[in-house]
């Protein structure tokens, strides 16, 4: 499958990368995706899985509304800081003719590949897909897992504190950028934040989307033993980044942390969900 000498194509380019601090060293050495999903991706009706479910499902209907009126589309999306996910491609896959996916971390795009390759062991996204599905009312699972194996292209190393966060491939620009989770905790501080804010607006067309999803006034969370540093955010602060880098606001949509069931993994005060507009 192509995609996957492309991959090994650029780590053998990227050997003389150098991590540049200890947080990205916690990441390639500590960082465990399997867990991550189980902890934090799991669609159960458990009642001491509320909380997640309350999380997934809101960034699932959130995008579905994004996506299915048809208004953005285009060749390109990518996809900046992927970690272990393709939950949120499952709405917007259809509507652009191929997708990049990134990350850092070496384990999260090789979990990546495993679920594009559909290999025995790969994270059951099923009921995620299902779930849209309802939502919808027009596809079938197996269309979108089809859709979505058939249009990631490409599955890159990205670094958020580069000005080209794929270096040294060169990406054209795309018509729609998604970033999940990503910025909050790949960045020390808030200057290190703009900076790799306008990176990633750097990729993106004029007129084209940026979907963000992400944590408010986060300071850690925790996959099995390990503790992962996020910078807390605030809502004005991004608004007024994302302003200053020249995107029109379009959605700013807050869902409040009103369960406990996540206390001992994270502590966000609530998580966000916004659209903007590239002038």
């Amino acid at each position: 499958m192509s995609v996957i000498f492309r991959l090994r194509d650029q780590d053998s380019m990227d050997e003389s990368r150098t991590l540049t601090n200890s947080d990205q060293e916690l990441y390639q050495s500590k960082f465990d995706p399997k867990t991550y999903l189980d902890n934090f991706y799991q669609l159960s009706d458990a009642p001491e899985q509320k909380d997640i479910r309350r999380f997934v499902t809101f960034v699932l209907c959130q995008l579905s509304q994004t996506f299915s009126t048809g208004k953005y589309r285009g060749k390109r999306l990518i996809e900046v800081g992927t970690g272990p996910n393709i939950h949120t491609l499952i709405s917007a896959c259809e509507h652009f003719e191929e997708i990049v996916v990134s990350d850092y971390t070496d384990s999260n795009r090789r979990e990546l590949e495993k679920w594009i390759r559909a290999e025995e062991g790969c994270f059951n996204w099923d009921a995620h897909i299902q779930f849209v599905c309802d939502l919808e009312g027009r596809r079938t699972p197996a269309v979108v897992k089809e859709t979505l194996r058939q249009k990631i292209k490409n599955v890159l190393k990205c670094d958020t504190n580069l000005e080209n966060p794929f270096q040294p491939v060169t990406v054209e620009p795309a018509d729609c950028i998604i970033s999940s989770l990503c910025l909050e905790a790949a960045c020390k501080d808030q200057e290190a934040y703009r900076h790799s804010l306008g990176a990633m607006v750097g990729l993106l067309r004029p007129g084209g989307v940026l979907v963000m999803i992400g944590d408010l006034n986060e300071t850690f969370y925790i996959v099995g033993e390990e503790r992962f540093p996020v910078l807390s955010l605030s809502q004005d602060f991004i608004k007024k980044t994302l302003c200053e880098l020249g995107l029109s606001i379009q959605h700013f949509i807050l869902q409040k942390d009103e369960g406990t069931e996540l206390k001992s993994k994270c502590n966000y005060e609530a998580y966000f969900y916004l659209t903007a507009l590239k002038d």
